[in-house]
């Protein structure tokens, strides 16, 4: 478990700043006729907000390929 952690830590760094970028967009700009589906609740901000940010720096994650001689 450690050591998938540690491998995915950009991607879970992520994670967390998108989910709070999520809920702060759901707190400042938010949607108050409630028919927005992502900014209407907090909770569907929070989470894309997390998904869009663990995908995002997944991108830069390095891959590690093995020298085949």
């Amino acid at each position: 478990m450690k050591n998938w952690v540690l491998n995915n830590k950009l991607a879970l760094i992520g994670v967390v700043l998108g989910a709070i970028g999520g809920y702060l967009y759901w707190q400042q700009v938010g949607c108050s006729s409630g028919t927005c589906m992502i900014t209407s609740k907090w909770h569907n901000s929070t989470a894309y907000g997390g998904l869009m940010g663990g995908l995002l720096l997944s991108m830069f994650k390095k891959e590690k390929h093995a020298d085949k001689q």
